[in-house]
């Protein structure tokens, strides 16, 4: 039969193979047809012959043929056919599908629709066919009956395509199913079910099964509906990635199946490869996703940013033309973030509307953390970011050193935190990428080299950072630190001192890049640029510290802390140690021709050479024996002559020029330290060994010498130094100037040997009464200069040079003139402390180190580097003043005699309010033990318990102390009241409060007592009242919103300052006692317009919040009117801060303000209101369209 089928096919006519096919029975034709399929011979022949034989065109023909088609479906979904078989057969289908007529299509396509929603399909070859049944379908340009209308063959096929986007797909067949949607033509409206078909798929796939469905889906794309295939993408796996983290954090497994983290992120980075790769072929795919992202961020900067869709913008950087604009999105992103942050957390108002969320740097670091699974392709766009942030964030150019916003670190400046984001996210990724590491650290050096001369601090804190987590990797890239070295000479003295000092463990365990280093310190120690000199001594000093010799002190003995990868490299071998030992001593020599330079040069070296003693004490007596030959070429050894010292020797005179040649003050000042130390850390350790006489003789001479000094000094009248008052200071002479770095020589001995004698006495009196003589010098030449600047009235009258006291012995002196009440050191002590000028100068310096630490960071004088010695220091000077403050207080002390300058009660007031200061500043991390060292009745046996006190409860308990101050001078008279001690009480407080938990009730406490203070307190000092209120509202704002404040402020202005039109009589409220006459304008009614502008600052933020809500969810009507809902207590909230403020700015307007600045800014803050007000009325009108109505209390504020 199916020969005769075959051989009646072959003739030109089909007239009699259709005969022949009539008589036929179905069951005849599709049982022929199975054999030869199965048996694999010629059933694609026997097919084309069957239908060549039932034309369309006849009905009885287009039903065999349809039967037949339907048969063959079932046949290839068997499997029982050979793949070529079943190949030909599919083939031969397609070709055929478009004789159907449309009736006849639309039954086949809606047999395929059953077959997939009942799952009935088995191996799912036949789908290939429906994207050629849907397409001919589409061609029909006639009307066909469909359920119980008519459609045109495009409605019936957008229609099937419809049912079979509502329906079940098997997931086995849903990457097949939406791959073959790219072969029919499609609206974009149909693009649109397909793709929100395919996403909803994505929860029941395996995850493994996600990219292939994600790779057709991005194919589909081009046909339209890009932006919800990526938000899609983006949603699923942002989703995705805070359920996993959930369950990594949480102890109970959630319902789904757990996903590795491993394979998760495997998936990731490969679907971020397919939207890459899709990208780089649409560019339209590109910029739909910069659209989404962007538009997301309007309202709140966290919308639509996840780990995933950074990790995706990060890959898109390695594209040219979207590389820019993918960096500034993620970089305003950055900044905006930590801005809602800043302005959050000042803020309770803020605090109890928006909830808590992760913050774009937590994500962009877990993006850091992800790429270690073979994300190469996130790496290079992570680098360029962390670059990006901290190029653009970095601190800014000042002059005179740092400038340091003095505050916690909540509201330090978003751009500082940006630029902390930028060197983490470079760390590390230098930590997890080892490809990468050597392009990083090449760009971190070219910074510091390049950029020289703006600041590059942050840089070179990386720099550190990255030489302590591997010393022994970076070996690999020395080259790039040995290119470094060659511009030493040309960098600044600072910048070479910290860049060293980050490469210093690299010097450790790599010999070539030391050898190096001294070649280029060598050649810099004979520049002609004094900085490059400079640089050349404070490397050889750095190389001095580091490269201990066999047989110095241990770490521990020097009690000096070294960091861990300095020990780590510190273990080598007994050869490195006596190698050690000859490089040192090379070095030793090289800067022992330094003596001989400019007085920079040498005051560097005495600077450095305690240090070095401290951390390599077997070159003691190569460094004691410089400095005493140094000290001889300027020292009178005949014991009867005065002065001591030759001054003369000390100054350069070069034709008009006059100049410093030696500062004898910090030579002596080196050799006094390092006396002190070798007596007090090496002599006890040798008791009991022979020592050679010769090297104890060093120490015994420089003792006499100090000791003739200090003898002679006191005997010298200044006219020996012909420096008495008769003496020329002006700075127009070379007389002048010749005079004036005499005293100050002169001065700086007196002080140096101040701090000897002390080290020395062992409470002798006769050595405070050669103390006391020694500063009686050094206070008769201060007021001297004083005196002779003051009349010049030269700027010299601001400058003090810096005490060469040290800090530590600051600390000790105080502690010993206020604290010491040993019985057999009180006779003694009496000398010193008969003296209040004495004891006034002893505050001073205190306050003065404080007062560099501010500015710098460190302190002058030995350990002045060492952040946990200053600690220390500090901790025992707070405790001091503190003391000295409360025992004593001002008014009592002041009664007794009037002297000249601040009491010393009030220096005490004025040094703990530095100290309050530099300790939030510098030692946050510190501050529980801060303040458990004031707590003076600690003991040992009550530490346990102290443990558990909080830092609330400790800061509470000195408040305590600072406001019965205050309300002791609160209650003296106007004209008794010290407003410099109140404006230091306030700014105390102000600090301490900073220290408090907002929740506890200590803080309410601080809050009701100042609101207490400002209510019934009258006083008409403008610093004072304005400090005072400051501190009130910077309580206020953290405990709730101000605005019913500031409504009672400006009613209490208006009734002070009474109303523009002077025929109303204005009711006086007196809420506050402190708004008075003096102090309303423009003291009171500035503060109260500035804060009003922060509120209206939140409130304009809560609006664009709001906004950016409500573009997102008009994409769908649905989500629009179920989520106003949650919006409701923001709108409420924001109307009622409107309406107060609107009462607020009705008295101020109505108020006879002085005009001026308090006029402008009413008016500036004014426009403000109207601004912030037309933007809720837009909110409004946009809610409106889909809520229907606007909300009472919006009409209420309008009318």
């Amino acid at each position: 039969m199916d020969q005769k089928i075959l051989s009646l096919a072959a003739e030109k006519t089909a007239d009699k193979l259709q005969e022949f096919l009539q008589t036929l029975r179905e069951d005849d034709l599709t049982n022929l047809l199975q054999n030869q399929a199965v048996k694999g011979k010629v059933a694609g022949a026997l097919l084309r012959a069957i239908f060549k034989g039932s034309p369309c065109c006849e009905e009885a023909g287009a039903l065999r043929r349809r039967k037949i088609y339907t048969y063959c479906i079932q046949l290839v979904e068997s499997g029982d056919l050979q793949k070529e078989i079943a190949s030909e057969i599919i083939g031969l289908l397609m070709l055929e599908a478009h004789h159907f007529p449309g009736p006849l299509l639309v039954e086949l396509a809606n047999e395929f629709i059953s077959a997939v929603r009942e799952g009935t399909l088995v191996n799912g070859r036949s789908l290939e066919l429906l994207p050629i049944i849907l397409t001919a379908l589409a061609t029909k340009k006639e009307n066909l009956a469909y359920g119980k209308g008519v459609l045109s063959g495009e409605e019936c096929k957008k229609q099937l395509i419809n049912i079979l986007c509502s329906g079940r797909w098997d997931q086995q067949y849903v990457i097949q199913l939406t791959s073959m949607f790219k072969d029919v033509p499609l609206t974009a409206e149909e693009v649109e079910f397909v793709v929100e078909k395919a996403l909803s798929m994505f929860s029941k796939m395996n995850l493994q099964e996600i990219p292939p469905l994600v790779y057709q889906l991005l194919v589909l794309s081009s046909k339209g509906s890009r932006r919800s295939v990526l938000e899609g993408i983006i949603a699923f796996f942002s989703a995705l990635d805070k359920q996993h983290n959930e369950e990594q954090s949480g102890d109970e497994l959630l319902d789904v199946v757990t996903v590795p983290s491993g394979e998760l992120r495997h998936v990731e980075g490969t679907i971020i490869l397919h939207i890459v790769f899709a990208i780089k072929l649409d560019y339209e795919l590109g910029r739909e996703l910069l659209k989404h992202l962007k538009a997301g961020q309007q309202g709140d900067s966290n919308n639509n940013l996840s780990p995933f869709s950074i990790a995706l913008l990060l890959s898109v950087t390695r594209i040219q033309r979207f590389q820019d604009q993918v960096l500034d999105l993620l970089k305003t992103s950055v900044v905006k973030s930590f801005k809602d942050l800043q302005l959050l957390q000042g803020s309770k108002f803020l605090q109890n509307l928006v909830p808590h969320r992760s913050y774009v740097s937590t994500m962009i670091l877990e993006v850091v953390k992800n790429s270690v699974h073979s994300w190469d392709h996130v790496t290079q766009g992570v680098v360029e970011l962390g670059f990006i942030l901290m190029d653009s964030y970095g601190p800014k150019k000042v002059l005179d050193g740092k400038t340091i916003e003095t505050s916690l670190s909540l509201s330090r400046m978003p751009n500082q935190h940006a630029c902390k984001l930028g060197a983490n996210i470079l760390l590390e990724t230098f930590k997890i990428h080892e490809m990468i590491r050597q392009e990083i650290l090449e760009q971190v050096l070219n910074r510091v080299v390049t950029r020289a001369s703006s600041p590059i601090s942050h840089f070179l804190d990386l720099l550190s950072n990255i030489v302590m987590y591997a010393p022994l990797v970076l070996q690999s890239c020395s080259s790039k630190v040995t290119e470094a070295f060659d511009y030493l000479s040309f960098l600044p003295l600072q910048t070479v001192q910290r860049l060293l000092k980050a490469v210093q463990p690299l010097l450790k365990v790599s010999m070539s890049m030391r050898d190096s280093l001294i070649l280029v310190l060598r050649k810099a120690m004979f520049a002609n640029q004094l900085d490059a000199r400079k640089s050349a001594v404070a490397g050889f000093l750095l190389l001095l510290k580091n490269f201990k010799v066999l047989g110095s002190l241990s770490s521990s003995q020097c009690s000096q802390s070294l960091s861990f990868s300095q020990v780590h490299v510190d273990v080598h071998s007994h050869y490195n140690s006596v190698a050690n030992e000859t490089f040192c001593l090379e070095i030793m020599d090289s800067l022992r021709r330094c003596l001989s330079q400019q007085a920079d040069v040498r005051l560097m070296l005495y600077e450095g050479f305690y240090d070095v003693l401290r951390r390599n004490s077997q070159l003691a007596n190569s460094i004691m024996q410089t400095l005493l030959s140094q000290l001889k070429q300027f020292y009178e050894p005949k014991p009867d002559l005065l002065p001591p010292l030759k001054l003369e020797a000390c100054i350069l005179t070069q034709g008009d020029k006059i100049c410093l040649q030696e500062p004898l003050d910090y030579l002596l000042c080196c050799i006094q330290h390092c006396l002190a130390w070798y007596k007090n850390t090496v002599i006890p350790l040798q008791q009991g060994e022979e020592e050679e006489e010769e090297e104890e003789a060093f120490y015994q001479d420089l003792d006499d010498i100090l000791e003739s000094i200090t003898n002679r000094m006191i005997k010298s009248e200044l006219e020996d130094f012909e420096l008495d008052k008769s003496a020329d200071f002006s700075q127009s002479t070379s007389i002048g100037i010749k005079n004036n770095i005499c005293a100050f020589l002169v001065m700086g001995v007196c002080e140096v040997l101040i701090e000897y004698n002390f080290s020395i006495s062992n409470f002798s009196k006769n050595k405070f009464e050669d103390i006391l003589s020694l500063f009686m010098c050094y206070k008769k030449l201060s007021d001297i200069l004083n005196e002779k600047a003051g009349k010049a009235k030269t700027k010299m009258a601001n400058k003090t040079n810096d005490s060469l006291l040290s800090m530590k012995f600051v600390s000790s002196l105080l502690t010993v003139l206020f604290r010491d009440s040993t019985q057999s050191h009180q006779e003694s002590l009496s000398v010193l402390r008969s003296s209040s000028e004495f004891m006034r100068y002893a505050v001073n310096i205190a306050l003065q180190k404080v007062q560099q630490l501010k500015e710098t960071g460190h302190v002058s004088g030995p350990d002045g580097q060492n952040p946990d010695k200053i600690f220390q220091n500090l901790c025992d000077i707070t405790r001091v003043l503190l003391w000295r403050y409360t025992s004593i207080p001002t008014s009592v002390e002041e009664s007794g005699k009037k002297e000249k300058g601040k009491s010393i009660s009030l220096l005490c007031l004025e040094g703990l309010q530095k100290i309050f200061s530099a300790v939030q500043q510098f030692y946050q991390p510190k501050i529980q033990q801060f303040l458990r060292a004031l707590d003076v009745t600690d003991k040992e046996g009550e530490e346990r318990e102290d443990a558990d006190v909080s830092v609330t409860q400790r800061t509470a308990f000195q408040i305590r102390q600072f406001q019965r101050s205050l309300l002791n001078l609160l209650s003296s008279q106007e004209e008794d009241f010290n407003s410099k001690e109140a404006l230091l009480l306030v700014t105390v407080l102000t600090s301490l409060s900073k220290l408090l938990e907002p929740s506890s009730p200590q803080f309410v406490q601080m809050l009701s007592w100042t609101s207490k203070i400002c209510k019934e307190n009258s006083r008409e000092d403008a610093l004072f009242c304005k400090s005072l209120m400051n501190l009130l509202f910077s309580l206020h704002v953290l405990y709730k919103s101000p605005v019913v404040l500031l409504r009672d402020l400006s009613q209490d202005i208006h009734g002070h300052l009474g109303d523009i039109d002077q025929d109303v009589e204005v009711e006086k409220t007196n809420h506050f006692a402190i708004v008075n006459l003096r102090t309303a304008a423009p003291t009171i009614c500035l503060l109260v317009l500035s804060q009003a502008e922060k509120v209206l600052e939140e409130v304009d933020w809560l609006i664009t919040k709001l906004k950016g809500q409500v573009s997102q969810e008009t994409v769908s009507e649905e989500a629009s009117s179920q989520t106003t809902l949650p919006n409701q207590p923001v709108e409420k909230a924001i109307v009622m801060q409107l309406g107060t403020l609107l009462t607020f700015f009705h008295e101020l307007v109505q108020t006879a303000l002085p005009s001026g600045s308090c006029v402008d800014t009413l008016l500036k803050d004014l426009c403000k209101m109207y601004t912030t007000l037309t933007a809720l009325v837009r909110y409004y009108l946009q809610v409106c369209q889909s809520s229907g109505g606007i909300p009472k209390n919006m009409e209420k504020l309008v009318s």
